[in-house]
């Protein structure tokens, strides 16, 4: 039985397994919240933190294999085990390529199914314990603290950052040197069907530029690439 009170979020359709699951997890001392369709599963994940994701691939209104894709995309490192009745190689592949951390097909024995999650969850801690420093970012004595949501610039000037401001700062970081599309930030910043519109986007790039740029006009970090998108550029 788990000593911490881990949190899994199950996203299963089919109602028995779905039952079956909440019950033998509960009973491993976790904390389980469930869910049977693909598009609620963000809303939920947007609104709270799960220790793992248990993810069917046949899902209502969004699959599967998107609500991974959408997560990853989204800079979201939770584990995420996919269960799924599709068993071949190239399946699990993308599943794989999609962001998954483990892939377990149907039917499946139930202590291999508790002892992935429970693998899952201790790799996931360690490497939490393990990555604090780099949730610290600093170019050209501008420094950014991920998790604190505050930089300070090249001034000495603090910033706090909102939510969406560091989201995006970190997806273009993360990204460096490469030009990353409007939808890639649509879609990782303001998730699925929650678009606004690119001018949003602009407004958020004029403020970076005004943070951490010498001549805003003449931006040297933050660039935009007209008619695809944004890239952070280390000189």
């Amino acid at each position: 039985m788990s000593q911490q009170k881990y949190s899994i979020l199950v996203v299963e359709d089919e109602e028995n397994l779905q039952e079956a699951l909440k019950l033998n997890l509960e009973l491993e001392g976790y904390e389980i919240t469930t869910c049977n369709n693909g598009a609620i599963a963000l809303k939920i994940i947007h609104q709270a933190h799960f220790d793992l994701i248990i993810l069917d691939v046949m899902l209502p209104e969004l699959d599967g294999i998107s609500v991974c894709e959408s997560i990853r995309l989204q800079n979201l490192s939770t584990p995420i085990l996919i269960l799924s009745a599709k068993n071949t190689s190239a399946d699990r592949v993308l599943g794989l390529k999609k962001g998954a951390d483990d892939y377990l097909t149907k039917p499946f024995n139930l202590e291999e199914l508790l002892l992935r999650v429970e693998k899952l969850i201790r790799k996931n801690e360690l490497l939490i314990t393990k990555s604090t420093i780099t949730d610290v970012f600093e170019f050209k004595n501008n420094f950014i603290d991920f998790n604190g949501l505050e930089c300070t610039n090249y001034k000495g000037v603090k910033i706090t950052l909102t939510k969406k401001e560091g989201m995006l700062l970190r997806l273009l970081i993360d990204n460096k040197n490469e030009v990353v599309t409007r939808e890639k930030i649509l879609q990782a910043v303001w998730g699925y069907n929650v678009y606004p519109t690119t001018r949003t986007i602009d407004n958020f790039i004029l403020n970076f530029r005004k943070y951490f740029e010498e001549d805003s006009r003449n931006p040297i970090y933050f660039q935009s690439v007209r008619g695809v998108g944004y890239k952070f550029c280390t000189p």
